[in-house]
């Protein structure tokens, strides 16, 4: 199922607007013809292949048009850099299942089951692009639609970044007070894969964008910087000795979106919970990963450094700046820019939490 994705993305690069074969489509679109487009050229192909013409000549956009314009096939390569064949009449055995009814689009499913390549489907009647990989079909909507759609997820994922940031500074007072709870972790951790699913989502739409997409690109880039690290220092610091984080992040991708609302449900994939969530109250102790990482001109290895030596945030705070400078790896000059910065941080976090 993974392959399939990834064949599809593949190939939706390929045919996204600013390439050679979008310019193409785009243009037997216009000239109202249909077109059936095989991306792939073995001996698979060539024997379900009959009458036509052979070819090895660069793609282009005009020249795709021209050769479309004819009742046969055009095959070329997976890269989409040379035409190889031209008007044939593809044989694919008449076995393979398909649920089309179009003798086009039939045609193009059986071919696409068959060799294993992607088949492009042009319909002449109703005016749309068909893509047919590994037995699925993916309709290619107008940009207009796309970028609609996109910007509709785009605002979706502002509001949760938002409230993202919200929730994380006040898990930063939290644990400068030592007062945090699973409740508190898991809510930030919630808005962290909802803010994630929405920016995979927006990135399916850039794919297929292509050139339009590249503006949408830079603001999902923009919102989501750092996120990730900060995803990977929050489980490090709460989760239980033992637990990988790749075992959490593997629940949480099954987890649906209604289910990711159920904070007892986040806590029991990071092994915080029971199966009732009344322990989302039980209190819980940071290492003072996540902490660490927020303050300027600290490298992340002073951090670990640090967080290895004592294995808790309260413990990195009540350490005075000779004892910083004694770990491996610290010194003294890190050891005044660690805590110069925690000083910083819980004035910070008592100012926002009485004010």
């Amino acid at each position: 199922m993974l392959e399939a994705a990834s064949q599809l993305r593949e190939t939706l690069a390929l045919i996204a607007p600013g390439t050679v074969l979008r310019d193409g489509l785009e243009r037997i679109l216009r000239g109202r013809t249909g077109a059936i487009i095989v991306l792939g050229f073995d001996p698979v192909v060539e024997a379900i292949s009959s009458g036509g013409f052979h070819l090895d000549v660069e793609l282009s956009a005009a020249r795709l048009r021209e050769l479309a314009k004819m009742d046969g096939g055009v095959v070329v390569d997976m890269d989409t850099s040379r035409i190889r064949r031209a008007n044939v009449q593809l044989l694919p055995n008449a076995s393979i299942q398909t649920s089309e009814t179009g003798m086009r689009h039939r045609t193009a499913e059986r071919v696409a089951r068959q060799t294993g390549y992607p088949v492009i489907s042009v319909s002449q009647s109703m005016r749309i692009i068909s893509l047919y990989v590994d037995g699925k079909r993916h309709v290619l909507e107008p940009s207009e639609s796309i970028l609609a759609s996109a910007n509709q997820a785009l605002a979706a994922l502002e509001r949760y970044k938002a409230r993202l940031d919200q929730t994380s500074a006040g898990l930063d007072s939290l644990e400068i007070e030592d007062l945090v709870t699973v409740r508190d972790v898991t809510s930030v951790l919630q808005l962290m894969e909802m803010v994630r699913r929405i920016s995979a989502d927006i990135d399916a739409y850039v794919l297929e964008l292509g050139t339009d997409g590249r503006l949408l690109a830079l603001q999902v880039e923009e919102l989501t910087r750092g996120l990730m690290a900060e995803h990977g220092f929050l489980l490090e610091d709460y989760l239980p000795t033992g637990m990988e984080i790749s075992a959490v992040e593997a629940r949480l991708k099954w987890v649906g979106s209604p289910a990711l609302l159920d904070l007892a449900m986040v806590a029991r994939s990071m092994g915080l919970g029971g199966i009732d969530g009344q322990d989302l109250d039980a209190q819980v102790s940071p290492r003072g990963l996540r902490i660490l990482s927020k303050i300027p001109r600290l490298p992340v290895v002073t951090a670990r450094a640090a967080v290895e030596r004592w294995g808790s945030l309260q413990l990195i705070l009540g350490a005075s700046i000779e004892e910083l400078a004694a770990v491996e790896g610290v010194g003294p000059q890190r050891a005044r820019t660690l805590r110069d910065g925690l000083s910083r941080l819980a004035e910070i976090s008592i100012v926002d939490r009485y004010t």
